[in-house]
């Protein structure tokens, strides 16, 4: 059976499958990249530029039927694909817009005798090894900042997004991408460490699960690869005071439940302050309860199922284990009798240190919420974990609240407001986590040969 198959979480039907590469069609494609890259990086800027202006032009043209495509494959409700096609445009013309600027010779002053200055120059072909989760957003991340520098892609997609992704690599070659610049493959998990390995690849760029992102690091790590790893969080949402509990709650709700809490930047673990812990989780309870799922095509589902079958089970399983332990399960937190990956959205306190959901990731429709003394206490609680992506702050002493985010170990902090995001802000963790960084001026400089010039003055 094919590995890279369609099953509709909503119903639990396999609707297509497609067949895993062969090694001679993998050993093909990297042949294409690589004789690719040799055109591409001669393009100039401005050609390069206007190829990803009308990447973006064809996927606001084609925003229903990509939205369409990506709710059969991980369930994600009409609303959420399409504001997922919206935000991957923003990519496309952001990196469309800025890239020639971000990528222009920066001057060196310099006490040698001339002048000197530093050159952005692509580096090769890439692998691109991406996830279920968001299908087009995690793809542009990548892509965009690269096909812009000059790079060449590989790109290997989550085996349950195949149409998603054979829908992207028709995108990019109508909008004006040599058909050896970006390809498309189905690639089994042992044709990967081959493409790693292969001396023409010149980086692996990774959104997944820790266990995936360890396992390519080791790989390219003996290889002298360079890698961007964008893992997984277990985001705390700090709440310490606040004179809108309404809008706080509101603001957590919407911050745990996107994409059925698949986020990687979700939060996930809620941190509120003795004095108002009782009133939060009484509304944060009943807001979670009142939250709908169910068909994703229809408008009135706040969030669909969850991405697999395989998936929901192993939120389950971390809920039983929760509560097997003795952690209070507020609200929520079962599967619906019916065909589908459906959980309602469920709420979990009193958990301890033994329980999994004190350490682990939990992706999917179920908040934990910790009462904290202080905020020296919240701090500590949010660090203790092996994650490092991004935090929320609510508090109405913004000094105490920059503070305390100097005292985060996370790549990302927002204060009094939901983790958000744009095509200009940089993204990603540190710990367990990941390295690098993808979106905003930092994300076209990690796969970049930062290439010193100099030439002497004249006599």
């Amino acid at each position: 059976m094919s590995t890279y198959r369609v099953v509709n979480p909503a119903t639990g039907e396999a609707e297509s499958e497609y067949p895993t590469a062969t090694d001679v069609a993998i050993a093909e494609a990297i042949s294409r990249v690589d004789g690719g890259f040799q055109s591409w990086r001669m393009s100039s800027k401005s050609e390069r530029a206007e190829v990803l202006h009308r990447v973006a032009d064809l996927y606001r043209d084609r925003a229903v039927a990509l939205a369409s495509l990506i709710t059969r494959e991980m369930g994600k409700t009409t609303a959420e694909a399409l504001g997922e096609v919206e935000f991957v445009v923003d990519i496309y013309r952001y990196y469309a817009d800025q890239g020639p600027e971000l990528l222009a010779d920066v001057p060196l002053p310099s006490n040698t005798e001339g002048t000197a200055w530093v050159r952005k120059a692509p580096v090769g072909a890439l692998l691109g090894i991406m996830p279920w989760n968001y299908p087009y957003y995690q793809v542009a991340r990548f892509v965009a900042p690269n096909l812009m520098i000059g790079n060449t892609i590989l790109l290997k997609h989550a085996p349950q997004c195949p149409e998603s992704a054979l829908e992207m690599e028709r995108i990019f070659h109508d909008a004006g991408v040599p058909t050896d610049a970006y390809v498309n493959i189905f690639a089994s998990n042992e044709q990967v460490a081959g493409i790693i390995a292969d001396p023409r690849i010149a980086g692996v760029s990774v959104t997944g699960s820790e266990r995936a992102g360890t396992a390519v690091a080791a790989i390219a790590g003996q290889h002298l690869k360079k890698i961007v790893l964008e893992l997984g969080g277990s985001d705390p949402f700090i709440i310490l005071d606040t004179d809108d509990m309404a809008q706080v709650v509101t603001d957590a709700v919407g911050a745990r439940m996107e994409n059925a809490g698949q986020a990687c930047n979700a939060a996930k673990r809620f941190i509120v302050a003795d004095a108002i812990y009782d009133e939060f989780v009484e509304r944060f309870s009943a807001a979670m309860a009142a939250q709908t799922t169910g068909d994703p095509t229809d408008p009135a589902t706040t969030y669909g199922p969850l991405s697999s079958e395989q998936a929901a089970r192993g939120l389950m399983d971390q809920i039983q284990d929760a509560v097997d332990k003795g952690a209070t399960l507020r609200t929520g937190g079962r599967r619906l009798d019916r065909p589908g990956a459906f959980i309602e959205a469920g709420v979990l306190t009193d958990v301890t240190p033994e329980m999994r959901a004190f350490r682990e990731e939990l992706f999917g429709p179920v908040a934990v919420v910790y009462r904290v003394a202080d905020a020296d206490e919240a701090v500590r609680l949010a660090n203790d974990t092996p994650y490092g992506l991004g935090a929320c702050i609510y508090s109405l002493n913004e000094e105490l609240a920059l503070d305390l985010a100097d005292r985060l170990d996370t790549g990302m902090v927002w204060i009094n407001t939901p983790e958000g995001g744009g095509a200009e802000l940089p993204f990603g963790g540190t710990k367990r986590s990941g390295v690098g960084r993808e979106l905003g001026p930092a994300g076209i400089d990690e796969f970049v040969n930062k290439k010193l010039m100099h030439i002497p003055s004249a006599n």
